[in-house]
């Protein structure tokens, strides 16, 4: 039996053959194009190819298809989800094809049981119906760092807010607790390599860092020490990442001989209940007039708690 499609708002102007594997996932890519070759995918009763462009509205038709395969997929929350069980979602702001949420240490942005599952959840029901764009997270957060991160809540938000990151104006601050007296401010610039069996970052050797030379991948931070404990075991930073590299702050903070209180990985101090790293604050471009705004995510009581013990008497305000 055919399957026959309708495209949304958000496949408006979509490649077909795009829309096509968003819209049947576990379809093999080859096949697909089989079908596309053979005249069984109909836009509007007319075959179609794969480079159409498919406007909004269109109805297409798909014969040839496996009976698993009769009816798009949709992606599956789990019963896990913490969505499902509390409910809760820590929203900062809404703005259009944009929801900026505060993530809690030790939650996965993405997998079974994660915010990403959480927020398809909150969301079931709610958006147009698209048969290629499904809301998602639009940067990273590892699982154990907490903070801002943003989610797009269509097609039109999730190009806007990447073609920011492409053109570096969208900032990102964060606030984390590292090992030893970091008295001084200053750029951190490295080129650096991913470990992927071990799952690790290093900076390469000094001399082939320099710019991101190498096969390592450049990875700039601006660092700012807020305050230095009494027995100067411990400082405050504030580190604004300019490019965005997996455990880009950690990796550098360890390079330094300062690694993140915590961070077992990268040979930070034994503490309870990880390192200390929070995705403070970013600042957003307006989609229009306007002026850019920030958003700031509240510290988590283990942090704040750990602040106050090292840095009596500082605020983050």
């Amino acid at each position: 039996m055919p399957l026959t499609l309708t495209a949304g708002r958000d496949d408006g102007d979509r490649r077909l053959d795009r829309i096509l594997r968003k819209a049947l996932p576990g379809f093999p890519l080859s096949a697909l194009h089989r079908l596309l070759r053979k005249g069984r995918v109909l836009v509007n009763g007319k075959a179609a190819r794969g480079e159409d462009r498919v406007a909004e509205g269109s109805v297409i038709t798909v014969s040839g298809l496996p009976q698993t395969e009769t009816r798009a997929s949709a992606p599956e929350v789990s019963a896990e989800a913490p969505g499902l069980q509390s409910g809760k979602l820590d929203i900062l702001r809404e703005e259009p094809g944009l929801l900026v949420l505060n993530k809690p240490a030790g939650l996965a942005v993405h997998g079974p049981g994660s915010l990403d599952e959480m927020v398809r959840s909150y969301l079931a029901g709610t958006l147009p119906p698209s048969l290629s764009f499904k809301p998602g997270p639009l940067h990273r957060l590892d699982r154990p760092t907490s903070g801002v991160i943003v989610f797009s809540l269509n097609l039109e938000g999730a190009r806007f807010f990447s073609a920011m990151l492409r053109e570096g104006r969208i900032k990102k601050q964060y606030l984390a607790i590292a090992d030893g007296t970091l008295a001084k401010a200053g750029i951190w610039e490295d080129g650096l390599v991913r470990d992927a069996d071990a799952k690790k970052t290093a900076p390469l050797a000094a001399s082939a860092a320099k710019g991101g030379a190498g096969n390592g991948k450049q990875a700039l931070t601006g660092v700012t020490p807020l305050a230095v404990s009494a027995d100067g075991t411990h400082s405050l930073l504030l580190a604004e990442i300019f490019t965005g590299r997996t455990h880009q702050i950690r990796a550098q903070a360890a390079a330094r001989g300062h690694p993140l209180s915590g961070d077992k990985k990268y040979g930070g101090s034994r503490q309870n209940g990880g390192f200390f790293l929070h995705a403070w604050k970013i600042e957003i471009p307006p989609q229009g007039s306007g002026s850019p705004y920030g958003v700031t995510a509240p510290l988590p009581r283990r942090f704040r708690r750990k602040i106050e013990e090292l840095f009596p008497g500082f605020n983050e305000q």
